[in-house]
């Protein structure tokens, strides 16, 4: 039992320091940019050496974008919980509320949409949530001659409407809302 909480209180104690180093590199990317910021300045911010802030996270791409793999298992979790009866693409969209309200920060938001080697991380993100989410969207349409080539097609559209969003909210300085910009987008894909 103790090995047990050992292990927890280690495995807490290291989300707590990659959040830590997460939210201190975007900090400074919002106030130097991206690209100029270092991972030594990032390290001098959390009083830690860069070899140790490299134990945490493989990439300066990875700080930015911290958070986004926890996030697909919370929306993974959502759209399992949704009724059967709710037909898949509502389901999905209901279950990506917990990224559109309140609608991410605009500062990262527009980190994001602004930095080609950020806009890559977060496609390795999108790719992590399709295979997180596309067991239950297979299910929900078995009915299907190809489920799961339907429920890949509806995922990947849907996260990609949900990038769309983001940068055009962004753009925006965030005045329209996010929710009715990402419902605008996948309404395109059907209109």
């Amino acid at each position: 039992m103790d090995l047990q909480r050992g292990a927890g209180l280690r495995e807490a104690t290291r989300r707590a320091v990659r959040t830590q180093i997460a939210a201190a590199a975007v900090d400074l990317f919002a106030a130097h940019g991206f690209e100029h910021t270092t991972v030594d300045q990032i390290a001098a911010a959390v009083g830690m050496s860069q070899r140790s802030v490299f134990r945490y996270f493989a990439t300066k791409e990875d700080m930015a974008v911290d958070g986004l793999a926890e996030r697909g298992h919370e929306v993974a979790a959502v759209l399992r919980a949704r009724p059967d009866a709710e037909p898949p693409r509502t389901a999905l969209r209901h279950a990506l509320d917990l990224c559109v309200s309140p609608g991410p920060d605009l500062g990262r938001a527009r980190m994001l949409a602004d930095t080609p080697a950020l806009r890559l991380a977060i496609m390795r993100k999108h790719l992590q949530w399709t295979e997180l989410l596309l067991p239950e969207m297979t299910r929900r349409l078995a009915h299907t001659d190809r489920p799961a080539l339907a429920a890949g097609s509806i995922i990947t559209a849907t996260l990609s409407c949900l990038d769309v969003a983001t940068a055009e909210w962004a753009r925006g300085n965030g005045v329209e809302s996010f929710a009715d910009l990402f419902d605008a987008a996948l309404a395109a894909l059907h209109g």
